[in-house]
């Protein structure tokens, strides 16, 4: 690892998550690409600070529960190695967290700390509010690098406790980001002119999603080639007049839900009395947030047939429209029985973020 010294003096008063962003032109071409896999996160740290209260609440932050769901699923993969056993490729890492207090005299944090100048571990006695540096592109192009410190361990655990949210959220928006340039490289427009004809909004799904069903009001769209490595998942459309607030609560958008799975989305082709409901003895987590100046509603869920022959994971937002007077619930869902669903509900969260309910037919193509 080079050393921090001759840049920490700069960068660490306010190199903070919200403000020390890189726009890639300083990146140099002669560094390698970065290597990971969507939602990875390689985490170096003290074994036994991994273990004690710091672990605790980086645990918190970064594998915590995906909400809704029928089995515990964590948020990020994570893998933690010991800072004296970092190699060449691991430094590699698309996603890289060193974790360090300036108080620890174990040799293991000591290979951290030996990277932090004595200027800028007295800026940080100084300024207890001081506990991150991001770095992009430190050892290879296309890299976020994230150093988490503190004077002390009790010092660190309430910074991270303060800003857990927001660390959390950094890579959540970095790995959809890295995921869209993936999987809208190339678009579906048979889907998107429907999306216009139909509901006039505009939707971007990639190729390999192809339309199920279209028609007034509503649009089905399904990845077809699952299999042993591939999720099976189905996105649906789907626009209403908006009247009331009262649509917007989390029981009535759990009914529209129901009323639209039912009505459109079968369970089994050959059986017509078979279809999609959501299941109810696991009540789904709801989120309210504004997408491009709408509300919106998250609501995570898992789903079943109404002959429990088939199950999985959802994922819905409730969006209004009040320029339009229109309400849209869009969803994906996914069936992928006894294996992870994070990975696919990242694809999903990531096509259904790329929805514009606020399309207008003059906008053109």
């Amino acid at each position: 690892m080079k050393t921090l010294s001759s840049i920490l003096l700069a960068l660490l008063m306010g190199c903070f998550l919200a403000s020390c962003d890189s726009d890639g032109t300083s990146a140099d071409s002669s560094k390698p690409k970065a290597r990971g896999s969507i939602g990875e996160i390689i985490l170096v740290i003290d074994s036994v600070k991994w273990a004690g209260p710091v672990g605790d609440q980086l645990k918190e932050i970064f594998e915590s529960d995906i909400p809704g769901l029928v089995r515990s699923e964590a948020k990020f993969k994570v893998n933690t190695v010991d800072p004296r056993e970092m190699t060449r490729v691991l430094k590699m890492s698309t996603n890289l967290i060193y974790v360090t207090t300036f108080d620890d005299k174990g040799s293991a944090s000591q290979v951290i700390n030996a990277q932090f100048s004595k200027e800028s571990k007295e800026k940080a006695m100084n300024d207890p509010s001081i506990y991150s540096l991001r770095i992009e592109d430190e050892y290879a192009i296309g890299q976020e690098v994230l150093y988490l410190f503190g004077n002390t361990e009790e010092q660190l655990v309430e910074n991270l406790k303060k800003n857990g949210d927001r660390l959390q959220n950094l890579f959540e928006v970095r790995e959809r980001g890295r995921l869209e340039k993936i999987l809208l490289a190339r678009k579906n427009s048979a889907a998107t002119v429907a999306s216009r004809e139909n509901l006039e909004i505009e939707i971007n799904v990639p190729a390999s999603y192809q339309i199920a069903k279209s028609e007034d009001d509503f649009l089905w769209v399904r990845q077809i080639t699952p299999s042993a490595n591939r999720a099976d998942i189905s996105l649906f459309f789907y626009e209403t007049d908006y009247t009331s607030e009262e649509q917007t609560f989390p029981a009535n958008i759990l009914a529209l839900r129901d009323s639209i799975t039912k009505q459109h989305i079968f369970g089994d082709p050959e059986d017509p009395t078979s279809y999609v409901v959501a299941e109810k003895q696991i009540p789904p987590a709801f989120r309210n947030m504004t997408i491009n100046g709408n509300f919106t509603t998250e609501m995570r869920g898992s789903w079943k047939t109404n002959n429990v022959s088939m199950g999985g994971s959802y994922l819905g937002y409730l969006m209004v429209d009040q320029k339009k007077g229109k309400l849209y619930y869009i969803e994906g869902f996914v069936f992928y029985p006894n294996e992870v669903h994070r990975d696919a509900l990242r694809e999903i969260e990531t096509i259904l973020l790329n929805t514009n309910v606020s399309w207008k037919d003059d906008q053109g193509t």
